[in-house]
């Protein structure tokens, strides 16, 4: 036999159904939002009632008579004052309104990405963490991480930024080959291109892995507040040095730790080279230097890459040369080599004649090169000496 149709008033039935649970979603939906400040209202005289009610309880019985007294005073001022009581009754409200308003929860753990990350970077130090005969391991695969993790902390982009961990007291952290291995491990799980910071407490077996804040990096080239023989090379966490300079951050000037390079007769580190790939900012540092240098010496600069980085560098009192180009490199370099033999000599015979150094030579002379390879590159086309090969006796002096 054919399968008998349903009757059709039961369909048209659940279709009416359905329609009329939908306007009575709508119905409600629009109720809410029309009655939510009534509803914030209401909330917030419960929650003050509840807080009246909670500060009358904790207040001593001896008091509960001056106070009663006070705020029938305080009720008859009110109703005396003209529009006393439409004003009482408007601050009641707003205070109803502010109190009882819905607060955005206070976070009070991690959520569920966030415990996913701390799970996986468990995981990955239990091999380091744990031994095979430890009858109560803090660190096991399938443990719990909250044991290990004692604190912890989230940037904006749902990183770690702050990590404290307890480890077991038979991990060797006297080693400095077992603190790297932890150290790397972190770093490539907790993301990188960041720059971390880790601290050892031996004593109680704890480790905090903590991300310094990013340096500011409005801070354009500039002459800095320095002593004879000091040139500022960057800027870098406060609490790195004890040394600040004022400099100019925008249109403000501000305290900022310095990383100095210091220079002179008695220097370490006469000579220093930077290295970068382009756009990574050693353009830039070349420049400050050459601001800086132009305080107390003379500058000779080459840049290799052409592109008039150093234009506003040409006229300047104490630049005495400003070469981008193959042949104007290789014959200034060649200057600077006989003018650095010129003035060891005439150095070394005021030395043992006992006469003092001539003015000449007193003020330093920078030499600075700016991609220096690219000049190179061109030599080697042309047949022609590499510029660097110039540079063999001003280096060793």
């Amino acid at each position: 036999m054919a399968r008998r149709p349903l009757p059709r008033v039961l369909s048209s039935g659940s279709a009416s159904i359905t329609r009329s649970r939908e306007i009575a979603r709508t119905a409600a939906d629009s109720a809410t939002d029309v009655l939510h400040p009534l509803i914030t209202i209401l909330r917030g005289l419960r929650l003050l009632a509840v807080s009246g009610r909670q500060k009358w309880a904790a207040t001593p019985k001896e008091r509960r008579g001056p106070k009663l007294f006070l705020a029938a005073a305080c009720v008859l001022a009110v109703a005396l004052v003209p529009y006393g009581p439409i004003l009482a009754l408007i601050t009641v409200m707003g205070a109803a309104a502010w109190k009882g308003r819905e607060r955005t929860p206070v976070k009070t753990g991690p959520d569920e990405a966030e415990s996913t990350r701390l799970r996986a970077l468990y995981e990955a130090l239990v091999p380091y963490f744990s031994v095979p005969d430890d009858p109560d391991p803090l660190f096991a695969h399938g443990g719990d991480w909250e044991k290990a993790f004692d604190g912890y902390a989230f940037d904006a982009d749902g990183r770690i930024s702050r990590l404290q961990i307890s480890y077991p007291a038979y991990f060797t952290d006297g080693e400095a080959a077992a603190r790297a291995r932890i150290e790397q491990l972190l770093h490539t799980k907790s993301g990188r291109a960041r720059e971390y910071r880790f601290a050892w407490d031996e004593e109680a077996n704890r480790l905090v892995m903590t991300v310094p804040a990013a340096l500011s990096t409005s801070i354009a080239a500039q002459r800095f507040v320095t002593a004879p023989g000091e040139t500022v090379l960057g800027f870098t966490d406060p609490d790195a040095v004890r040394l600040t300079v004022p400099v100019r951050d925008g249109d403000t000037t501000v305290d900022a730790s310095p990383v100095v390079w210091r220079t002179g007769n008695r220097s370490t580190e006469p000579h220093l080279l930077a290295v970068g790939q382009p756009g990574s900012g050693t353009t830039t540092l070349v420049r400050s230097i050459a601001l800086q240098a132009l305080q107390q010496g003379d500058v000779l600069v080459v840049d290799g890459s052409g592109t008039g980085e150093y234009g506003a560098l040409v006229g300047c009192p104490g630049v005495l040369a400003v070469e981008s180009g193959l042949s104007g490199a290789l014959a200034t370099l060649e200057w600077a080599a006989h003018e650095t033999e010129r003035r060891l000599i005439f150095a070394n015979r005021a030395r043992q004649g006992g006469h003092p150094v001539p003015e000449d030579i007193k003020r330093p002379l920078w030499i600075l090169l700016d991609r220096p390879g690219v000049l190179g590159h061109l030599a080697a086309a042309d047949g022609r000496p590499d510029p660097l090969e110039l540079l063999q006796v001003p280096l060793r002096h």
